[in-house]
């Protein structure tokens, strides 16, 4: 199994992309602009989309998405979401204001987007590769994904701030090797970080303390444009154990 990083940023501008992952060819974690790189033949291929939460930067390509394939490839796409996810997207994106309702069109007997709503801890397989909805503490509903090949899995929280119910799930994995964290603000915005539940460097060392893995490599996602420098600088001097990098654009993990 493969996963590339198509977007990770906090933001947009230049190169930056937010977020989004490709797992092998036809399956999304979040379809933020990092999306929009992709080729119409890869963007043909998408079969299932996985939102960790309802925030434009994790949800702005699905419309594009659907609209662009529509009509050129005959199979729907399935989002997998809280019902929480799936219930804003109905009324607040594909409603027909926004953007078409696909859950409608071309009929609502064969709808072009299908939804799933997904449950805590249930797990989704496809042709060997599962994936698990993961807790995750956030201003809207969220979850976080494990990513599980059967030799390795990769854990991704989505947007969070302290979780203790996270670590709980995590720590009982005993496959893991890649963990992809966000830490979305430096510590001098801790109170900002506090209220839109997001992690800065110290909030992130307190919740990596709870982690009980040794041997496995963290990642962090979500930097805001133009932070990113000093909060990994801020996150280097905490002196973690373990090794701690930021996650690039295209980066690939392999499971």
């Amino acid at each position: 199994m493969q996963i590339k990083i198509l977007g990770c940023s906090g933001g947009i501008g230049g190169e930056l992309r937010t977020t989004s992952m490709l797992i092998d060819s036809d399956i999304l974690i979040d379809a933020g602009t990092g999306v929009g790189d992709l080729s119409l033949d890869e963007l043909l291929k998408i079969d299932h989309i996985f939102i960790t939460h309802s925030h434009l930067d994790h949800i702005a390509f699905i419309p594009l998405l659907l609209d662009t394939v529509m009509g050129i490839r005959a199979a729907p796409v399935t989002v997998h979401a809280s019902a929480e996810t799936i219930a804003t997207l109905r009324t607040h994106i594909f409603n027909w204001k926004v953007w078409p309702d696909f859950n409608t069109i071309p009929d609502v007997t064969q709808p072009f987007l299908l939804y799933n709503e997904v449950k805590l801890g249930e797990t989704l397989t496809f042709n060997g590769r599962n994936i698990t909805a993961l807790p995750a503490n956030h201003v809207v509903s969220a979850t976080g994904y494990q990513i599980d090949s059967g030799a390795a899995s990769l854990v991704f929280t989505g947007d969070t701030t302290t979780c203790d119910a996270l670590w709980q799930v995590v720590n009982n994995i005993n496959n893991l090797k890649y963990l992809i964290i966000e830490t979305a603000f430096s510590n001098s915005e801790i109170e900002l970080a506090k209220l839109s539940k997001h992690l800065c460097p110290s909030l992130l060392v307190a919740e990596l303390g709870k982690l009980k893995h040794q041997n496995i490599k963290v990642f962090i996602t979500h930097l805001k444009p133009g932070e990113g420098e000093s909060i990994m600088q801020e996150i280097a001097e905490s002196h973690l154990t373990m090794p701690i990098h930021a996650l690039n654009k295209h980066q690939i993990f392999s499971l």
